[in-house]
Parts: structure tokens; C-alpha cells; sequence
């Protein structure tokens, strides 16, 4: 048998059979990846997917960092599944990334050669005509006695009055109109694009938190400072915004009658703040004006009170005094709480109970009959012990751990007491006393850092004017085109051809037909013949 050698497996070594790589699945894999179709079937694939996240409750979200537990507890067989599948945590799960991340690819590879396209395509110039124009959508055709070079002039002179681009030969006049339509093409690419980078950033670098502050209270950026603090997967903990403010005064006012009777009219949450090392300013936070300090924004989210306390222990020293935060439960801003005395001796001491700005006593017992503080009442009942602080668990300032409390009992029974403001509540034993000095309020901010909004909310904008102008715009071509006529003279002819859908102007082609001829010799169409 004689063997056959190529020059491919010449000077190979023997034995080996070496087969060179093919690029042709990668790139009928990127062709597809980057063709529109794909990029239209992500986009729809991501607002699918971004529904579990506003059916389900999320976790890391500031505004109510408990609902996804209180899902769980409300839900106990379905919760562990949704679980697995990623639905508490719907915008930060591999398959939402995953599809995100396709999608951001397919269009960097569809839109940016597509723009170069576009933009070739509003600098060029318009084309030649057509061999046969008699094919094209209102086309006309006439002798005349007239110079060449003087119809040339009158077309390209009318055409460019009417906003056309032109270019004028010799024998003909090239024109075309509706370039812009081309440009909003190119914004509402770009600017898609753009508003799918905005999101991106401020998905990667953002964060969100939340902090109650009492009146006369002051908060600085510091991640030790927030009540919750939720994150994104670069933002930078150590380098927040250098800033921080002091809630001088938080105002409100509500209905006194009509069927709105008790809803909140306005409020609003007058802070001194510095930024940096800047100069303090005075500025009044209200519901959609927040105060923005390098985009790092405080949005005022709710508000509550605080009553006003002083705790004394068994040697009736000052233990604690000041602010407390009751959370409201209903729209009357009934609210309940809890008050830690850790420092109290010779035990620690511990009150927990409700707040009634209004307070009034109906059938089921006391309420609050309006939610401003007209008649403040603390209604609390006392424990000693230990408070549990010291174990290192972390606790609520909210709730109670009374897992090494003792309620405080008087002849059997659990102590509590109703205190209207100046009254003092006076534990058995002279175990301590707690006394009512005044009502204070507090206010909810919502802090949230996201560089990419403002790039976002631009992009969307020029988004929607750029496809409105693509969809308003009609692009078109029109040419006049001269030669002899076979009797002496010349042949002149006009025709047009529409680049989009919609129907070009009327009245388009009769007026460069009269410009041409003359007003005394307006064409009757129906006497045009075709050539």
C-alpha cells in the first residue's frame, strides 16, 4: 500500500493526527447570542422573571426587613420550596443574574454595530437613482424646452426649501428627507442599552437602609448607626457618605373633621446636617423631597412617638432617661414598646407596654380615639432580672427576652399601671420607679444609595423620544433625473420611494412637478404617461 501525504500532515510527527479548530459553532453561537430576536426573547425572559419578585416577599429589603420570616411563619409548607427555588431572593439568584447578564451581552453585541450602521447611514449621502424609475411609487414623466442646467437648479433649489438633502449632477438630482428618524433609530439603541448599564450599577454599588430617630436625636453614616442596612455586592461598608444630621423638630398635622377625620394632612422633619466637612445647613425633609447629599438620599418613610422617661432603680439613681421608640400598630398610632434599664441595681429592670396618644376607655378596654397626642397615656407593667444583654446575642430594642425576667407582682397579682404625663410608677419593694416626664416623636428615614437611577431615568427618557421620533419620522427618496428626448428636448423624470411603512406627505411630488414647469403648466396626471 502506498501513503498518501498532504502538505496538512506533512512533517506531523508519526502517529499523530492533528485536526486544526473550528470557530464555526462559536461564532453561529455569538451570531445568534447578539441577533435582535435574542436580545427581544431576554428582555421578555427578564420581565418574567422579575414577577416572583413583586408576588413574593424579599429579604434585604430596608422598608420591611421581617416579611419574608412572617412569610414563612404564615406559610410553613410551601416557604422551604419557594426557598430552594430562589424566590425570596429573586434579583439576587444565579438564574436572574444569569439571564441579566445574557441579556446585557446580547445587546452590547446588537446595538453597538447596529449604531455604527445608523450612523453611517445619517452622515451618507443620498444615493443615485435607479435604472427604472417607471418601477417607483409616484412616478412622472414630461418633455420640455429647457436648459438642463436651469431644471437641475430649480429642482435642487426647491427640494432643498422643502428640508431634503440634495446632491445635483449633471443629468440628475438626488434628494432625501426624514434622516432624523435615523437618529432617534440610534438614541433608542443607545439609550437602551445605557438604561440596562444604569440598572446594572446601581444593583452592584447601591444600598438601602432604614433608622428611627427620635426628636433631638442625630444619626451619622456609619453602618453601626442603621437599624437595618441591606447591601449590594460591591458596596463598599467602609466608605460611605462622610455626613450626618440632627432631628431638630418633626411636625404634623391631621383631619379634626369630615369622613377623613384623623388622616395625616402633611408632615414633615426639619434635620440640621453636615456633609463632610462642610457647613451645617438646615433643610425639611417631606414624603417625595428628600434630602440628597452626593446621591445618597434620606426619604421620610413614617414617623411614630416616643415618650419621654426616667428610670430610677432600688437606690433611686438615675438608670435612664429620654426617648423611647414606641412602634405604632394602627392608624391612630396606638403603639407599643418595651424600656431596658440594664444598669439598674441591685437588679435590672425592664417595662413593657403600649402608648395612646388619645387615650380613651371603651368597651374592650383602653384606646386611642385620635392620633395626635391630646390625651397621652403610658399604659406599663414591670419585670426584673437579667435583661440578657451580656451574653452576646444580639436583641431587639423593640422586644423583650424574658427567658431570666420576673414579672413585678403586688398581692398576687401582675403589676401595671396607666400613667398620664408627670406621673410616676412606683414599684413594690422599692425596687425602683419610672416616671412620665413628656411625649416626644420620631421619625422613619429610608436611606438608600443608587449611582444608577438618574442614568437610568435619563436613558428611559431618551429612549421614548428616540422611538417615538423613529416611529413619527417618514424617510423617503425622490429624484429627478434628465436625458434627450428622441423628438429634441428633454426628458424629465420625477419619482419617489418611501423608507418606511407610513405614507410619505402629499402634495409631495405635484409640487416639485409645478416648481418645474411652471404655474401656468401644473400637470394633469391622468395625462402623464408612464415611460
Amino acid at each position: 500500500m502506498t501513503e498518501v501525504k498532504t502538505k496538512a500532515t506533512e512533517g506531523a510527527p508519526a502517529g499523530s493526527a492533528h485536526t486544526p479548530p473550528s470557530w464555526g459553532w462559536l461564532r453561529w453561537a455569538w451570531r445568534n447570542l447578539t441577533s435582535m430576536r435574542t436580545a427581544v426573547i431576554l428582555l421578555a425572559l427578564l420581565a418574567l422573571a422579575a414577577i416572583p419578585g413583586s408576588i413574593f416577599p424579599q429579604r434585604n429589603v430596608a422598608s420591611d426587613p421581617a416579611a419574608v420570616f412572617n412569610y414563612m411563619e404564615e406559610n410553613p409548607r410551601i416557604s422551604p420550596w419557594l426557598d430552594r427555588l430562589g424566590m425570596f431572593d429573586v434579583y439576587a439568584s444565579p438564574w436572574f443574574a444569569a439571564i441579566y447578564v445574557l441579556l446585557l451581552i446580547s445587546m452590547t453585541g446588537c446595538v453597538l454595530p447596529r449604531s455604527r450602521r445608523l450612523w453611517q447611514s445619517v452622515r451618507s449621502a443620498p444615493p443615485p437613482a435607479p435604472r427604472n424609475l417607471a418601477r417607483l411609487e409616484d412616478h412622472r414623466t414630461w418633455d420640455m424646452r429647457q436648459e438642463p442646467a436651469a431644471v437641475i437648479a430649480v429642482a435642487a433649489a426647491h427640494l432643498r426649501r422643502k428640508g431634503f438633502r440634495v446632491v445635483a449632477t449633471g443629468e440628475e438630482v438626488r434628494a432625501e428627507r426624514g434622516y432624523l428618524r435615523e437618529v432617534g433609530n440610534l438614541a433608542f439603541h443607545l439609550s437602551l442599552l445605557v438604561f440596562l448599564v444604569g440598572i446594572a450599577a446601581g444593583k452592584l454599588v447601591g444600598f438601602e437602609g432604614r433608622v428611627a430617630v427620635a426628636e433631638g436625636g442625630t444619626f451619622a453614616n456609619d453602618l453601626s448607626q442603621y437599624d437595618a442596612f441591606s447591601p449590594s455586592a460591591w458596596t463598599d461598608v467602609d466608605d460611605l457618605e462622610p455626613l450626618s444630621f440632627t432631628l431638630e423638630e418633626f411636625d404634623v398635622s391631621y383631619q379634626t373633621s369630615g369622613p377623613n377625620l384623623g388622616q395625616p394632612t402633611e408632615f414633615a422633619a426639619r434635620v440640621d446636617y453636615r456633609a463632610g466637612s462642610g457647613e451645617e445647613q438646615t433643610v425639611t425633609i417631606e414624603p417625595n423631597h428628600p434630602l440628597n447629599v452626593n446621591e445618597t438620599k434620606f426619604f421620610l418613610t413614617g414617623n411614630g412617638y416616643a415618650p419621654l422617661v426616667t428610670v430610677r432603680d432600688g437606690r433611686d439613681k438615675v438608670v435612664f432617661t429620654g426617648p423611647v421608640l414606641f412602634l405604632p400598630l394602627d392608624t391612630s398610632y396606638a403603639s407599643d414598646g418595651v424600656i431596658k434599664a440594664p444598669d439598674a441595681q441591685p437588679t435590672q429592670l425592664a417595662f413593657e407596654g403600649f402608648f395612646l396618644p388619645t387615650a380613651d376607655v371603651g368597651s374592650q378596654g383602653p384606646y386611642s380615639m385620635f392620633p395626635d397626642a391630646l390625651n397621652p397615656q403610658l399604659f406599663l407593667t414591670a419585670y426584673t432580672g437579667d435583661l440578657g444583654l451580656g451574653d452576646g446575642v444580639p436583641q431587639s430594642v423593640f422586644t423583650l427576652d424574658k427567658d431570666e425576667l420576673t414579672q413585678v407582682r403586688r398581692n398576687g397579682q401582675p403589676f401595671s399601671q396607666a400613667l398620664s404625663v408627670g406621673e410616676t410608677m412606683r414599684l413594690p419593694g422599692d425596687q425602683g420607679t419610672l416616671t412620665f416626664d413628656g411625649v416626644s416623636r420620631f421619625a422613619n428615614f429610608q436611606i438608600a444609595y443608587d449611582p444608577g437611577k438618574e442614568i437610568t431615568l435619563v436613558a428611559a427618557v431618551v429612549l421614548l423620544v428616540g422611538l417615538t421620533t423613529s416611529l413619527v419620522i417618514r424617510r423617503r427618496r425622490l429624484w429627478v433625473r434628465l436625458r434627450p428626448a428622441e423628438g429634441g428636448g428633454t426628458l424629465v423624470e420625477v419619482a419617489r420611494y418611501s423608507l418606511t411603512r407610513r405614507e410619505p406627505p402629499p402634495n409631495e411630488i405635484e409640487q416639485l412637478v409645478a416648481a418645474l414647469r411652471g404655474p401656468d403648466l401644473i400637470p394633469d396626471p391622468s395625462k402623464d404617461a408612464p415611460a
